[in-house]
């Protein structure tokens, strides 16, 4: 893991520490923007022109002052000339931003008096895990100034992002969420390379794939799904909404957009099945079998949800998934 110097005021430095040891580390969470300097620009000196050092200069300063001698940022601390360094980074995204000491959340479109949902950060896939994984968040806008942690804009977030509450704010291990609706929170978001909506779940699913640029969005998606059937028996997996891929014959979905939230996509549900804090959450009352009583089990042509009192629900599995 390398990480990127703070202490240092008249350049710029990276070092690379192993596994054994590494330091104290802050971390930065951002939209990636054109013009971004790259390990490369750091290994030839020549980054002072780039858009993107200001950037670095603002979140190098702000770990000065919370006293982080090192912080992360993907931008120049990953060689992306390695196709292996770069594959190992991906698949240690997830546990980097969790072993932070705090993440630096840099909303680049918002002014301070805006509101939170006006930010395009809510919209990127990799910033989904970023958002979750990070024990102590912070939020800046544009100019570095603080906006407040995610603790404190919790109930803001989950409105945007329709993530529970209990996992922004790290009560609730995102693994005790069924598959769909972890892949549901991806459904509205997006990535510059399209494989990465498929690689940016990894870090919730506690797996590992080899990331393959230019083998297509569904292919990566698919083989996404693959691995999470080798680990769970959690049928919702299948349970993707038809209208959003109508010509898809097979069992499985072909991006996590199939996973959607919308009310129209649910009339087989009953509404106060899927209100959970005060939102519409169809997803949030299908718990899987393999975790805990409540479950959601396939019996020809009945699903059944269960708890103190059974709901029977009209399903059935048909070329488009769960009907």
């Amino acid at each position: 893991m390398r990480l990127l110097d703070t202490k240092d005021t008249e350049k710029l430095r990276v070092q690379e520490f192993s596994q054994r040891y590494i330091p104290s580390y802050a971390i930065l969470s951002h939209r990636w923007d054109e013009d971004e300097v790259t390990f490369e620009d750091i290994k030839n000196g020549d980054f002072k022109q780039k858009k993107g050092f200001a950037k670095l200069e603002g979140c190098r300063t702000r770990a000065r002052v919370d006293k982080y001698d090192w912080i992360w940022v993907g931008t120049c601390c990953i060689d992306k000339s390695s196709s292996a360094e770069l594959n190992e980074a991906i698949n240690s995204m997830y546990r980097w931003y969790q072993e932070s000491a705090v993440c630096y959340t840099y909303l680049s479109d918002l002014e301070e008096i805006d509101s939170l949902d006006q930010s395009r950060w809510f919209s990127r896939g990799w910033t989904l895990q970023e958002l979750i994984a990070p024990h102590h968040l912070l939020l800046f806008d544009m100019h570095w100034r603080l906006l407040g942690t995610k603790t404190e804009h919790v109930d803001e977030i989950a409105r945007i992002t329709d993530i529970l509450r209990d996992v922004i704010l790290g009560h609730r291990y995102p693994g005790s969420c069924n598959v769909a609706q972890r892949i549901s929170w991806a459904s509205k978001r997006e990535t510059t390379r399209k494989e990465d909506m498929a690689y940016c779940l990894m870090g919730l699913f506690d797996i590992h794939i080899l990331p393959m640029y230019g083998e297509g969005s569904e292919n990566a998606f698919l083989r996404l799904q693959q691995e999470i059937l080798k680990r769970t028996s959690d049928q919702t997996l299948f349970l993707r909404t038809a209208s959003h891929e109508p010509y898809n014959q097979g069992l499985l979905a072909t991006s996590p957009g199939a996973f959607c939230t919308h009310f129209e996509c649910f009339s087989w549900l009953p509404p106060y099945l899927a209100m959970y804090d005060g939102f519409w959450r169809p997803y949030a009352s299908l718990i899987p079998s393999n975790y805990t009583p409540r479950s959601l089990d396939y019996d020809e042509q009945t699903a059944t949800y269960s708890d103190d009192h059974p709901v029977y629900v009209q399903s059935a599995f048909g070329p488009n998934g769960l009907q």
